[in-house]
């Protein structure tokens, strides 16, 4: 797992599965150093939790709703994303609810959020990477196997097309994902991934035909909650999110973990309403819900990890790595810093 690791050599060729933040800062980092590096991802586009689900009328961020920054690295890569305009300051009226009433709520953490969508970061990472001649991504291609040859690693899709050889591979998929790909061919990359238990969390949306009702005391535009309820952790209005001012009231409900896993194979129409019946008892008694226009639930398997890591990310003599939010504590700035720091410890640049 911590052999001796050579610094990359010149026309070096890499594959990262996984084209979320963590792969995409891991491409980012080896590309720029001259590593032709190739991207896989099985969704039409890249992001993973950083998605955004797209309707006629709106948009509605499904995963992470916003972020913090803690390491003075990603501060820099925010800032330089904040100058390009992807990237704004979001939430600044934040609550606490439950059916007792409201707070307000301020942790003294500055948040940040895509603009004019979550998935936009996302987005630009990628568009900024494939723009290097060394780099290019895969979407809608699901990886189901390794293959080892005389010239390297091969890629088995899910269609049966092969990719590849690639001297290194990088797995920035969860951990049980990761298993299917790693256990054949790496015993303690295999282990660790048994050992990185994910939580499961149900991600809930509703548009409405008008406002929210309003609720004494709580500024009108109030733009995100935390709530002390059983089953709904986070209500997050999208529509006043930066760039998303002129789209209806549209709503993001991230359901509480342990209400998520005992709920894990219900119906997505039976949990979204569920998670509206959650958002309306914590509203006074008298107030109306405006009338629905399209409502709908996505499941995320594999949310975040039950514990913290020891490590930012793993990787082999053989060729194969590992890196991901789950090798740190499921925040997006644990993800951007698991595949930077693992991209540079590939290229010999790391210290630790």
């Amino acid at each position: 797992m911590t052999k001796p690791l050579l610094p990359l050599p010149a026309h070096h060729s890499v594959a990262i599965i996984g084209a979320g933040i963590a792969g995409l800062a891991c491409g980012q980092v080896l590309a720029s150093s001259g590593a032709s590096v190739t991207l896989f991802d099985k969704a039409r586009g890249p992001g993973g939790r950083m998605s955004s689900k797209r309707r006629p009328s709106a948009t509605l961020d499904l995963g992470a709703q916003a972020f913090s920054v803690r390491d003075a690295d990603f501060q820099r890569a925010v800032d330089e994303w904040i100058a390009v305009g992807c990237l704004a300051a979001w939430p600044t009226r934040t609550y606490q609810a439950s059916s007792r009433g409201w707070q307000t709520h301020n942790d003294g953490q500055k948040r940040y959020v895509g603009a004019p969508r979550m998935s936009a970061l996302a987005r630009h990472m990628a568009d900024s990477l494939t723009a290097m001649p060394n780099a290019e991504l895969h979407t809608g291609t699901p990886i189901v196997a390794l293959e080892p040859s005389p010239n390297g690693w091969l890629l088995l899709a899910a269609d049966e097309s092969r990719y590849g050889p690639y001297d290194q591979i990088v797995i920035s998929a969860p951990p049980p994902q990761a298993h299917t790909l790693v256990n054949p061919w790496d015993d303690i990359l295999a282990a660790t991934c048994l050992t990185r238990e994910q939580r499961a969390c149900w991600a809930g949306w509703a548009i409405f035909e008008g406002p929210l009702p309003a609720i004494p005391g709580v500024a009108p535009e109030w733009q995100m909650a935390r709530l002390d309820h059983t089953v709904l952790n986070i209500v997050s209005r999208n529509q006043t999110k930066p760039g998303r001012e002129t789209q209806p009231e549209s709503v993001s409900l991230l359901a509480q973990l342990d209400w998520s896993e005992a709920q894990l194979e219900q119906p997505a129409e039976v949990v979204a309403e569920r998670l509206l019946s959650a958002l309306k008892s914590v509203y006074p008694t008298a107030a109306t819900i405006p009338k629905l226009m399209e409502t709908g639930a996505h499941r995320w398997r594999y949310a975040q990890p039950s514990t913290p890591s020891e490590y930012d990310y793993l990787y082999s003599a053989n060729g194969l790595a590992l890196c991901g939010d789950s090798f740190r504590s499921g925040r997006v700035e644990d993800a951007w810093l698991s595949g930077h720091r693992l991209g540079e410890k590939l290229i010999g640049r790391s210290v630790q």
